[in-house]
């Protein structure tokens, strides 16, 4: 049973973990020594971790790894993945090389607009609630000129702010509804501290103007944030090649293979049974980038599945076709990355996992990402309509079930040789392991 504490922000992080150890954790040895190993020996690295977030106890490691042999507008790429997904940097590494020998993957930007929403209520006129905001709209980014400069300066800036009455879906309510360009940042920071000042501009010239009744002069900001949700931020990604060129193996012509795919992403754009599953393998390859990146993944995450569901319904996110006997498979997703500020010049591994990636624009950055995202769900449609999805899965997934069972090394390669040719499950290893050891014992 837990308990209350007063002042837990304060104590030291020696001191917070003999707390959580003696309120929480059984074996209070084990525990203390499982979150202090975790501690980075450079004490300088391990305070820049501290404060990344409060009450820091210790470190949460993701592998970090790569996957090679990416061919993105005729340049090649090395891209890196913080996940922990068994078989997903394997079966990117695989789609990479799977089209690179094919022309590789073509990424374009689309757009690059992100969205910030200052919500209100007003009790009083619609009309003149609108010509009021025509009076006041060159105010607010006069206002904002402060926390614009630098930005516009680099081409970036507000590109346009509208009043939208919502007074349909909840009584009195309306938006200040705003739009910007970012360029390398994600602008989460930017938007909100202008969006912030268009309140105050808002509410200290409504009780200025002359239309408004004394009643009408009070207006309740609600909240002014931005969204997560970025239709007008777009890059598609896309791979094609003569459908005969598909097959890579006997047991499927690129002919049969090429239809029961697009058979695959059919079902997919009209089941949301399916379309999630079939999403959340997209999001393996993006999440991973993003989180190697230093970005946001729970924001993309959001905003990405919000754009499936744009028309009514959950969708898939890819997409496929066969023309004049050429099959062409693609993405379009709404990314909002940056590759400045926030962790991006904090983190060591970010650092490095962007210069690995030749230190990319924004824009470039979003089209690896819409890459990543392609490749992982080209790997999973490809088994899910070939051998079936668990062959390759479980047999990446055989190594963690070993260390799960203490497996020494002796007993990995005698295991991972017999897998080869049987098929991987928990209790295939369990049973396989007991009797190896029974053999050894005796």
């Amino acid at each position: 049973m837990g308990k209350t504490i007063s002042g837990f922000s304060k104590l030291s992080k020696s001191k917070k973990i003999d707390w959580i150890v003696d309120t929480y954790l059984s074996n209070s040895k084990d525990a203390e020594h499982i979150l202090k190993q975790y501690w980075n020996a450079d004490n300088k690295l391990q305070q820049l971790h501290d404060e990344f977030i409060e009450n820091t106890i210790s470190n949460y490691y993701l592998p970090f790894g790569v996957a090679p042999n990416f061919l993105i507008n005729d340049k090649m790429y090395t891209i890196p993945m913080a996940i922990e997904e068994s078989s997903v940097v394997a079966a990117a590494s695989k789609t990479a090389k799977f089209w690179m020998d094919r022309g590789g993957f073509k990424a374009e930007v689309i757009s690059t607009t992100k969205i910030g929403q200052v919500h209100f209520m007003y009790h009083g006129r619609t009309d003149v609630l609108k010509a009021f905001f025509i009076t006041i709209k060159s105010k607010l980014i006069e206002d904002c000129k402060s926390i614009t400069k630098n930005m516009e300066l680099r081409g970036g800036g507000i590109i346009d702010i509208e009043l939208r009455d919502k007074t349909t879906d909840i009584k009195d309510y309306y938006q200040i509804h705003a739009s910007f360009e970012t360029l390398d940042a994600m602008g989460a920071n930017f938007i909100n501290s202008c969006l912030e000042q268009f309140a105050k501009t808002v509410k200290r010239q409504a009780l200025i103007f002359d239309g408004f009744s004394e009643k009408e002069k009070h207006m309740d900001i609600v909240m002014s944030i931005l969204s997560n949700y970025v239709p007008d931020c777009l890059v598609r990604a896309e791979v094609s090649c003569k459908v005969e060129d598909l097959s890579d193996n006997d047991a499927f012509s690129g002919e049969a293979f090429a239809n029961r795919f697009l058979q695959a992403i059919k079902i997919a754009e009209v089941e949301p049974y399916r379309a999630v599953t079939h999403n959340k393998g997209i999001m393996n390859g993006i999440d991973a980038v993003v989180l190697a990146t230093g970005n946001d993944f729970r924001a993309v995450e959001a905003g990405v599945h919000a754009y499936a569901s744009r028309n009514g319904s959950y969708s898939s996110l890819t997409h496929a076709k066969i023309e004049d006997g050429i099959f062409t498979f693609w993405l379009e997703i709404p990314l909002a990355l940056g590759t400045v500020g926030g962790l991006t010049g904090l983190h060591p591994l970010v650092k490095l996992a962007l210069e690995m990636l030749g230190n990319p624009t924004a824009k470039e950055l979003m089209e690896i990402v819409a890459v990543a995202g392609l490749a992982q769900n080209f790997a999973a449609l490809r088994s899910l309509t070939t051998t079936g999805i668990q062959q390759g899965h479980m047999k990446m997934h055989l190594m963690n079930i070993l260390n799960q069972f203490n497996a020494n090394d002796a007993e990995k390669v005698i295991l991972i040789e017999h897998f080869k040719t049987n098929t991987v499950s928990f209790s295939a290893v369990s049973e396989t392991l007991a009797t190896l050891r029974m053999r050894i014992d005796d």
